[in-house]
């Protein structure tokens, strides 16, 4: 198949269309990509690249890659992200079909994390080169909106359901990655257009450890000498890093646990006050590390953590990086409701407890602290083997290609 993918995020930033991307690649089709100038999640312009104009190159695998300019998230804040967002959809409107003239694609694929709003920069393309435009929806929106803090007032929120409810409408298929988006989703599309198709994550991990970059000597010495724990990804306001903050006060007679956070983000400068401030000794900071690091990282620590906040929209969501943690055959520890919690409990592959529940949160990392190395090691294994059955990124990949041709068939 001959596949653009439409997306504001993309390599060298860290999401789940780069690994999409390289594998539909790697399987003969062929993919281009439209995005724009990397900058999440600190909010700079990668070096490299600049804010301004256009730029084209290949990616390490040879996939074709156009950007467009855009204005950076910067320290964040509404303000910041209203205009990153309102300038990838200024910049994609104008320059995309510019880009594309003359091509002709089987399918489109936009890859929608928040916002959703971007997608608007699909449709004019959909009908210029005719092709079938599928929508990955990574978040709920209006929802995430509220969810997060950004917007609450109910005109606002009711203007972007609007929009939402119209992008859904040009689609032709709207592929959610959890199952509990079901039903949110169906209020505003036809069902007939809803196909379940989760986030994935590579299966290849020894390959992967053997190959990845090295840990800082630092990072490794505390790995080894301690009994870790690590939370990766974005340190933001959805994540509910304060719960982990209270646990980590609950949890200090245990010497030798550490929790290693690994990544950036909003929350980043709060929570090193709040470790300065309640002397937390058992929480590291280590700031962003490459993703080739991260198997690695995961092969040393005794479990992984995922936490969200109390909030409806978050129980349908399955953050990307429960597959990951999955794949690395280690427990998982989720302070976290609905369809995420499900899968851990259904996979037997860890402890849950409700989000934002600090003490049952301490209450699993401290159960987990105390169990055998037998036990640890077979809530990981019967991860894997879940996360095998479900959510393996070249199964996953050719079941995209079934599902796009299929459709693509009834049309």
């Amino acid at each position: 198949m001959n596949i653009l993918i439409v997306t504001q995020y993309f390599w060298p930033e860290t999401f789940i269309i780069n690994e999409l991307a390289s594998q539909l690649s790697k399987f003969s089709h062929t993919v281009t990509v439209l995005t724009g100038k990397p900058n999440y999640p600190e909010g700079k312009i990668f070096q490299g690249y600049r804010s301004s104009g256009l730029q084209s190159e290949k990616t390490p695998g040879g996939i074709q890659v156009h950007r467009v300019p855009l204005r950076p998230r910067y320290a964040g804040g509404t303000k910041n992200l209203a205009l990153n967002y309102l300038s990838f959809l200024y910049s994609g409107l104008i320059r995309f079909p510019r880009l594309i003239r003359g091509q002709r694609y089987d399918a489109i694929i936009f890859f929608a994390p928040s916002p959703m709003t971007s997608a608007i920069t699909a449709i004019p393309i959909k009908y210029l080169t005719k092709s079938h435009l599928a929508i990955w929806i990574q978040d709920l929106w209006p929802e995430s909106l509220t969810a997060t803090g950004h917007v609450s007032k109910p005109i606002i929120l009711l203007f972007i359901k609007q929009i939402v409810r119209l992008i859904y409408r040009f689609a032709d298929t709207l592929l959610i990655q959890s199952k509990a988006f079901s039903q949110p989703v169906s209020k505003m599309a036809a069902a007939d257009k809803i196909v379940y198709y989760p986030n994935f994550s590579s299966a290849n991990i020894e390959k992967e450890k053997m190959a990845g970059a090295q840990l800082p000597p630092a990072i490794l010495q505390t790995l080894d000498e301690n009994f870790c724990l690590v939370f990766s990804g974005n340190l933001g306001t959805a994540q509910a890093l304060e719960t982990l903050l209270e646990a980590a006060e609950h949890l200090q007679d245990l010497t030798n646990l550490k929790i290693l956070l690994v990544g950036s983000g909003s929350m980043s400068d709060r929570i090193e006050e709040k470790i300065q401030e309640k002397r937390l000794r058992n929480l590291i900071l280590t700031g962003r590390l490459v993703v080739e690091m991260m198997p690695q990282l995961y092969q040393h620590a005794e479990g992984l953590l995922v936490l969200l906040k109390d909030e409806e929209i978050f129980s349908y969501t399955v953050p990307s990086k429960v597959q990951a943690y999955l794949a690395a055959a280690k427990p998982i520890l989720a302070s976290i409701n609905g369809e995420t919690a499900r899968i851990i409990d259904e996979a037997g592959a860890g402890l849950t407890s409700r989000a934002e529940d600090a003490s049952g949160l301490a209450d699993s990392i401290r159960k987990l602290y105390h169990s055998t190395p037998e036990e640890r090691a077979a809530m990981g294994r019967r991860g894997h083997e879940y996360f095998v059955q479900h959510f393996e990124l070249e199964s996953q990949t050719r079941r995209l290609v079934e599902i796009l041709q299929q459709r693509i068939t009834k049309e």
